[in-house]
């Protein structure tokens, strides 16, 4: 699902900006992930990586298959593609904070995280970074729920994840004190100095990471911005086990609140307990 006349400009304003695309049995979705960036894109980020981890299909030939411009996009992507297999499997957390460690570790400015298999849009890439490279947010996160694409239903969202979507963003903002209108969308860009200064190595290698990270962020007081994007469901998606994630959200959030409270020690938490202060 292409996203026509998006990503016609894309400056990094001199910032080394990086792209984490985080795949898992991907091969039959990541070239087309990879074709998808916009030219402009191309010529203004660093550094490309897809995470392969540990998939048992051939997710990381295919890209490198690309990479070797077998896909026709040798004159765009030459050079800034890199493709990273995991010895073993790390969990979508862990795949990520993976990636971020290697983007820290060289030196990066900023990181926009997509995933391989097509669920989210790469020719808007450039809306996620750019308010970062402007210096008007810390973290920005995609938002299916609006309708500046249509909306989530019209996307194809099923309904009962559209609900528990919602009831899940609504008990987080009520958890937190935020107005977000989506929490569970993982496409977003994060400024690698807000993430050094976060500890990542306590928080979750499962589907979660994503709100805990956003949890963190906000009690530090790193300004999070939100950018609309479009919804895409197709066959080739993972599907979440929605209870485990919907209760590990839910559980996370309380641990959060109880931790605040000295009530309990959440070790993802433990750096805000007030006997930490």
């Amino acid at each position: 699902m292409a996203v026509a006349g998006c990503g016609a400009s894309a400056p990094n304003g001199g910032q080394r900006i990086g792209v984490l695309i985080v795949a898992y049995n991907a091969a039959t979705t990541i070239s087309d992930v990879l074709r998808r960036i916009p030219a402009a894109v191309w010529a203004n980020v660093e550094e490309v990586a897809v995470f392969d981890d540990a998939s048992t299909d051939d997710t990381a030939a295919t890209a490198r298959a690309f990479e070797a411009g077998q896909s026709g996009q040798a004159g765009e992507s030459a050079g800034r593609l890199r493709v990273v297999t995991n010895p073993r499997n790390l969990g979508y957390g862990g795949n990520q904070k993976r990636g971020y460690r290697y983007f820290m570790d060289h030196g990066f400015d900023t990181v926009v995280l997509l995933h391989g298999d097509g669920q989210y849009a790469p020719e808007l890439l450039a809306d996620l970074y750019s308010p970062i490279v402007a210096g008007e947010a810390d973290a920005v996160l995609g938002t299916r729920m609006t309708t500046a694409f249509g909306g989530p239903l019209k996307g194809g969202m099923p309904r009962y994840k559209y609900v528990g979507n919602r009831i899940l963003t609504v008990f987080a903002n009520a958890c937190l004190g935020m107005r977000l209108t989506e929490f569970h969308c993982g496409y977003r860009a994060y400024s690698l100095d807000a993430l050094r200064r976060v500890t990542l190595d306590t928080l979750t290698d499962d589907f979660h990471f994503d709100t805990q990270i956003i949890v963190k962020l906000h009690h530090q007081r790193f300004r999070i911005r939100e950018r609309p994007i479009p919804t895409y469901y197709g066959d080739e998606i993972c599907h979440v086990n929605g209870l485990k994630y919907a209760w590990n959200v839910t559980r996370s959030l309380l641990d959060y609140r109880r931790t605040l409270w000295a009530a309990h020690r959440a070790p993802e938490y433990a750096e805000y307990h007030p006997a930490h202060r």
